[in-house]
């Protein structure tokens, strides 16, 4: 079994960007609602994680001199716990918490079950 989470090249090249603006990086995804079933990236620390999170990954990116860790809520991942999950990229406005939401862009998640 793969890791859990991945970035395409897209997700990558944004993560080092928003890291040249905003310091180093998290992610987290609730599956709530308000965008909450698409990963929100803040500066790193930003959101508080705790017993309901679980830890995904720490993603390597290159360019970026720390891991991104990538965090979802324990209930979202009891849902999608067969899954792989690839972070990506695509034209759009997500939510106004997430860095990436100024930049026209916005995080999504791609899924395929694990095999």
């Amino acid at each position: 079994m793969g890791d859990p989470v991945t970035l395409t090249p897209a997700a990558a090249d944004l993560i080092r960007s928003l890291r040249g603006q905003h310091g180093p990086l998290m992610f987290h995804q609730s599956g709530g609602c308000c965008d909450g079933s698409a990963p929100m990236c803040y500066p790193a620390g930003e959101f508080r994680t705790g017993g309901s999170d679980v830890l995904l990954a720490s993603l390597a990116v290159d360019g970026v001199p720390e891991l991104v860790e990538f965090w979802m809520s324990r209930a979202q991942w009891d849902l999608w716990q067969h899954t792989r999950l690839t972070v990506d990229v695509v034209p759009g406005r997500g939510s106004g918490f997430s860095l990436e939401a100024p930049e026209g862009v916005r995080f999504l998640i791609r899924s395929h079950l694990a095999g």
